[in-house]
């Protein structure tokens, strides 16, 4: 299609003509006057159809026939990109005769009494130029992702999805018969990340993960899409933190710049954010919600979703920071993969980070010594011999340097980033316990 124009660069046409393809978007009558809305996917073009011929061309057409238009451009601050197409030449592609279950020109609901609607007509839905901005936000929070771990040095990777075993243990998995054999599907690439740094140090992925989860919340999924980062040769837990944390800034804020138009429509909240994102223990954040709340929680081992809430809050107008490091879990939160702090063995090296009310990564520090490692397998009741871990151990066996990572929710972030109430409404075809389809 060498002479295709854009509609994002119609307004750069005024008096030539032009030959577009897309959509039909909208049809109105203004004052005995028939306008035409088309889209395609860089954005809208209003046009106005004066012949009756070509306005026979779509009778009976519904809403979201693909068609092909030549015409010439009119400069009008009314329309759509200050311009429209006049003198429109029509050729239907592909007719669309059944009427759409659900009006895509106007903002499609997001109240909770609505979500299922949203998503059994997803296909649809998806065309909506509101529900289209989330997409195109959550595909820059990916590309500025990639571009500041390539920038560091990481290199991005692939593991299967296809495993013999629960890395994180629990009962959360999908199991299945492969080929005579139980496998599960992946909860998180987590063992062969670490494998990794023993190649190239600094790792990333960005793929899919699997939990059997029960629980129909907002903040569940039972597919979610995670970014999971490991890197070698790390003095301290303080390297992941500080790496996190400037991963983290540096997509808000060019996410904040790059997309302020989208955001704004979209009625996000706007981002206050310090360049330290402040720190506090379990034990800190117990203590300041019992006191402020009157609910009890000291001595809790982890935080209750009402806690992540209130902390990010309170931050927020203490700190102002919406993104709070939560520090020094407990020892019974203990994964066997994580390093216990030497200074204080009732605590591991592990913090989450919280942003906007929610854990959006979970930011540890490994145990690297062999030895090590399968006394703390044991203890969490592995077998080191197992198939499923055997080989993981060969990667410490033969030399893992000091490292640490964090497992990242993209969808989570993204629902945070655009305002969104549920994670599933920043997902295109989410699947919880009671979807599995589209």
């Amino acid at each position: 299609m060498k002479n295709r124009t854009l509609l994002k660069d119609v307004s750069k046409k005024v008096g030539e003509e032009v030959t577009i393809y897309g959509w039909l978007h909208k049809k109105r009558q203004l004052g005995g006057l028939n306008f035409l809305l088309v889209r395609d996917r860089s954005g809208l073009v209003q046009m106005l159809v004066e012949e009756k011929k070509e306005l026979e061309k779509l009778r009976g057409m519904q809403i979201g026939t693909v068609v092909e238009i030549s015409g010439f451009v009119v400069e009008d601050d009314r329309a759509p990109g200050g311009s429209e197409i006049h003198s429109p030449k029509i050729n239907v592609l592909s007719p669309v005769t059944d009427e759409p279950p659900i009006e895509i020109d106007k903002p499609l609901s997001h109240k909770p009494e609505n979500l299922d609607t949203l998503f059994e007509n997803r296909v649809i839905g998806l065309r909506n130029l509101q529900e289209t901005k989330i997409f195109r936000i959550r595909s820059k929070i990916l590309q500025y992702i990639r571009d500041f771990l390539n920038k560091n040095d990481f290199t991005e990777i692939q593991s299967p999805k296809i495993v013999g075993g629960a890395a994180e243990g629990g009962a959360e998995v999908f199991k299945f018969d492969y080929f005579g054999k139980e496998a599960t599907l992946a909860q998180s690439p987590q063992l062969y990340k670490q494998i990794m740094v023993g190649v190239y140090e600094r790792v990333y992925e960005i793929g899919p993960a699997f939990r059997a989860e029960l629980s129909a919340t907002t903040r569940h999924v039972c597919e979610v899409t995670m970014l999971d980062i490991e890197m070698g040769f790390i003095e301290s837990h303080e390297d992941v933190l500080n790496l996190v944390q400037d991963l983290t800034s540096s997509v808000l804020r060019k996410i904040y710049e790059e997309c302020s138009e989208e955001l704004r429509s979209l009625n996000a909240p706007e981002l206050i954010l310090t360049d330290n994102f402040p720190r506090y223990s379990v034990t800190q954040i117990h203590e300041l919600y019992s006191k402020a709340t009157g609910n009890n929680t000291t001595g809790e081992k982890d935080l209750f979703p009402d806690e992540e809430r209130w902390i990010c809050d309170w931050a927020k107008k203490n700190d102002g920071c919406e993104a709070v490091f939560v520090t020094d879990f407990p020892i019974e939160t203990h994964k066997f993969y994580q390093k216990i702090n030497p200074e204080n063995p009732n605590t591991v090296l592990s913090a989450d980070l919280l942003f906007r009310g929610v854990e959006i990564a979970t930011c540890p520090m490994r145990e690297n010594n062999y030895q090590k490692m399968v006394e703390q397998m044991r203890e969490k009741g592995i077998d080191p011999e197992d198939p499923g871990f055997s080989y993981y151990l060969q990667a410490f066996k033969y030399g893992l340097p000091p490292h640490g990572g964090c497992g990242f929710g993209i969808d989570r972030f993204t629902q945070k980033i655009t305002g969104l109430n549920n994670i599933k409404e920043a997902i295109l075809f989410p699947r919880d316990i009671n979807r599995l389809t589209p």
